[in-house]
């Protein structure tokens, strides 16, 4: 629902806000933030999606076919439709209930006052008129108008563009979509619902859909060439089997046979298996995921994290813990200031924060007992100055002294004395920070200037335990990592050196970066560790990366890492972090341990180089499928105008789908859910045509030659085809025969799909081969499928027939990536052979 509000007969009182009578008073009215379903379809719409497809439609009138020839075993195909459907509606089901189920942890929650009380709500709870308070960090949820101000700056990048913050001050419109960069304060909402931007932002970040990407691209390609395929194919297989290869009576009994051959040839054509295995790989991802405690918000990000080789980490809260400890004060001779006074205005700094960071946290838990001062005046910390201030007064009104805190290398002169010391300092991996005092109050320009260096606090910062091991992972699976910080170059090169990540002397300074955008993508390129970086700078760092055809995955949890997490291929925050951080990254790690990452990235590349496998195997089946039924169509016109015997389709629906049940099915669906660490690559479509074309051709070939010569008929001879029930021993056998070559030659080419082997593909690969070993020689089963193995020089013609086949799909297999050129990298392979080397914590 959308509300803007006016001026009301019940006024609110800023300070305690809206009561409970009023909260509900405005939930009866509607006047809530409500926003769409986050994981975008409802269970019945994902019911409808799954059943009524295209694939479904085909197979659906196929099927009805089959049933009214009344022949019901050869209608076992027809068991795809309930599969296609239930596997996806499970599948999707249970992602949308772990979406449903992250979304409301990961999400933002604002700060709302009532009945004097300040409360954490969801943003679907807020109400027309309540006053929601703002720190560092916020993510502006509704549209509203200021009613306390602090030195409140406002990011409004992601609504219009412009990184510079903009001052709010009492009165002023503030946006829902921006976040607070410094200061704090207080607004009172005006707008609610879909009106509210940050509510069309936050629905359409967290929906539940497979939106375009190079992946779901190319496989649209692939079915629309396969359509244009049917066409003709669908047509010469009809008239051949109802016209030609038929006894010419119309009579049903005579019909019946042919509708047989004809629904035997169309559902292998059909790549219904594609799709489905495609959603379920991408569904079973994200589920994964969330095990995992990681929040997918956009699903094709799973495609992206397949692709990225460069991940670009701040230090802390990533390589190091977000907590802090105080290690040392160092008075700095000369200043003036006493050791009680020192203490008292670091603890008055910690105290007067109303969101302190990580490291006024530390210094507050040092210095507890604030005195008695009260502030009069305030700059807030920024990313862009580095540094921040208060002015105090005293308890009896006097002056209690300006003081600034922030980064030494920013509030010194770079050549002094005191800042080679805080460098040195800094080398060692600690956080320093300058106290200093200065004449003027904090607020009013030239307060640096005059400053007087007052004190060195040095804090400790955690590296955290599982930082190296991850570190080590993305070494072995060739993927770069680049920290890139806001604090002390050097402090951050020797927290990187200590997991063995670059060097204190190699790292970059970013005050020193080049703005020219070719020559900042050489020092990016180049370099390992980066600190002093700007907000705007590590966004122009991730496009430098992206330039030169870089994925670029980005991590961060603060405001300072929004742009660069917005602009990367993978935006991935802390779940710890802001709300405007967590709001515009695609991957949101509730547990807020960077060697999650190393897990999300192997389940991109799993779901990728799955999809491809299973893809070859797919479209395999459809590329001899359309090849058959040409041929045996041609071959069945031919016959019918030069006057020799005419060829029906060899097989019925029944033999479709045993060859299809240990040659595609069941190995599509363990190989979509393995392991595979191989880095994914542009080109899916070429890649995939190169092999399964050819790979189709060889199989189709080998099929419809083992036919012709295996075929009992002659030029008066019977037909394949003539019978359901009582068919000709001698037809069965070449039946049998033609699809022994079939499942033989196919199978060779899931042999090849499943390198690189281990021990469980060795036991898909036997355990198949068994299973139509049995098929082919036990009574029960011949009985069953209308088969007769007993003719064993037809045997040894299809055997001998599929070998040549397999030393076919060998050689093309091996020659044709070259002749057409395929992009692997070496590197890339030798990674997805080997064992992952993720965490195993």
């Amino acid at each position: 629902m959308s509300v803007e509000t006016s001026e009301r007969s019940d006024p609110v009182d800023p300070v305690r806000g809206l009561t409970s009578a009023q909260v509900a008073q405005r939930v009866a009215a509607g006047q809530v933030n409500v926003s769409a379903d986050k994981t975008g379809r409802t269970v019945g719409q994902i019911v409808r999606a799954n059943v009524f497809t295209r694939i479904n439609a085909m197979l659906g009138v196929l099927f009805a076919l089959v049933m009214l020839t009344g022949s019901w075993k050869n209608g076992l195909f027809g068991l795809i439709i309930i599969a296609n459907s239930g596997i996806g509606i499970i599948q999707e089901v249970r992602a949308k209930r772990t979406l449903d189920r992250l979304s409301i942890v990961g999400q933002a929650t604002p700060t709302v006052r009532r009945d004097g009380v300040a409360v954490q709500v969801a943003p679907e709870a807020v109400v027309a008129d309540d006053i929601i308070e703002l720190g560092p960090g916020d993510q502006i949820v509704v549209d509203g108008q200021t009613v306390e101000s602090v030195a409140l700056d406002v990011d409004e990048s992601l609504l219009t563009g412009e990184a510079d913050p903009v001052d709010k001050a009492v009165g002023d419109q503030i946006l829902s979509g921006s976040f607070v960069v410094a200061g704090s304060g207080a607004y009172r909402a005006t707008k609610v619902g879909a009106d509210a931007y940050a509510s069309k932002l936050a629905a359409e970040a967290s929906k539940f859909t497979l939106v375009d990407s190079e992946l779901r691209t190319g496989i649209n390609k692939i079915l629309q060439v396969i359509t244009y395929l049917l066409i003709p194919a669908g047509i010469l297989t009809i008239i051949n089997q109802l016209f030609i290869a038929g006894d010419g009576s119309l009579a049903w009994e005579s019909i019946k046979p042919g509708i047989l051959g004809m629904v035997a040839a169309l559902v292998p054509m059909i790549p219904e298996g594609l799709v489905l295995m495609t959603s379920i790989a991408f569904a079973v991802g994200v589920v994964r995921l969330g095990q995992r405690q990681c929040l997918v918000n956009e699903l094709p990000a799973i495609e992206g994290l397949a692709r990225v080789n460069i991940v670009c980490a701040d230090k802390t809260g990533t390589l190091t813990e977000n907590g802090m400890r105080l290690s040392e004060v160092a008075p700095i001779d000369g200043s003036g200031v006493g050791a009680e006074q020192l203490h008292a205005a670091l603890a008055a700094i910690a105290a007067a924060d109303p969101r302190p960071n990580a490291s006024i946290e530390a210094i507050g838990e040092a210095f507890g007992d604030e005195p008695n001062w009260t502030t009069t005046a305030v700059q807030p910390f920024s990313s862009a100055l580095k540094w921040s201030g208060l002015s105090f007064a005293d308890a009896s009104g006097g002056d209690a002294g300006n003081w600034l805190i922030g980064a030494p290398d920013i509030l010194l002169d770079p050549a002094s004395e005191l800042s080679a010391r805080a460098t040195a300092i800094g080398e060692t991996g600690r956080r320093v920070l300058l106290l200093g005092r200065t004449a003027v109050a904090v607020d009013q320009p030239g307060a640096t200037e005059q400053m007087l260096p007052v004190a060195l606090v040095v804090l400790e910062q955690r590296v955290r335990p599982d930082a190296k091991e991850t570190l080590e992972y993305f070494a072995h699976q060739h993927v770069d990592v680049k920290v890139i910080s806001g604090d002390n170059a050097r402090s951050v090169g020797a927290v990187a050196a200590s997991l063995g990540l670059g060097s204190v002397d190699n790292a970059v300074d970013g005050r020193a970066l080049p703005q020219n955008s070719d020559e900042l993508a050489e020092v990016v390129s180049d370099g390992t560790v980066f600190g002093r970086i700007r907000p705007d700078q590590k966004r122009a760092m991730v496009k430098a990366l992206q330039s030169r055809h870089n994925t670029v995955a980005m991590t961060g949890d603060g405001v300072n890492d929004v742009l660069a997490l917005k602009d990367a291929d993978i935006g991935v925050a802390m779940g710890s972090g802001s709300s405007a951080a967590r709001s515009v990254a695609q991957i949101v790690l509730l547990d807020n341990k960077f060697a999650t990452l190393p897990y999300v990235v192997g389940e991109g590349r799993r779901v990728i180089g799955n999809i491809e496998r299973v893809a070859n195997l797919f479209l395999t089946k459809t590329v001899y499928a359309v090849l058959l039924a040409l041929l045996v169509g041609i071959a069945g016109v031919a016959g019918k105008i030069f006057g020799f015997a005419s060829l029906a389709y060899p097989f019925q629906p029944i033999h479709i789908t045993i060859s299809a049940w240990f040659t595609i099915g069941v190995p599509a669906f363990v190989l979509s859910l393995a392991p595979n660490n191989e880095r994914a690559r542009s080109g899916f479509v070429k890649r995939v045509l190169t092999h399964a074309v050819p790979n189709g051709i060889i199989v189709g070939l080998v099929t419809f030659i083992t036919f012709v010569l295996v075929n009992p008929g002659g030029a008066t001879g019977p037909r394949l085809g003539v019978e359901i029930d009582n068919v000709p021993p001698d037809v069965a056998q070449a039946s049998t025969a033609t699809l022994i070559a079939l499942i033989a030659t196919a199978f060779y080419v899931l042999v090849v799909v499943a390198r690189p082997y281990n021990w469980w593909k060795l036991i898909l690969l036997v355990g198949s081969a068994l299973a139509y070993v049995i098929i082919f020689t036990w009574h029960q089963t011949q009985q069953w499928f209308n088969l007769d193995s007993s003719n064993w020089g037809s045997n040894a013609v299809a055997l001998g027939l599929a070998v040549i086949g397999m030393v076919a799909i060998e050689v093309v297999n091996r020659l044709l990536p070259v002749v057409v050129g395929d992009d692997a990298d070496p590197a890339d392979v030798v990674a997805a052979e080997e064992p992952s080397a993720a965490p195993s914590h």
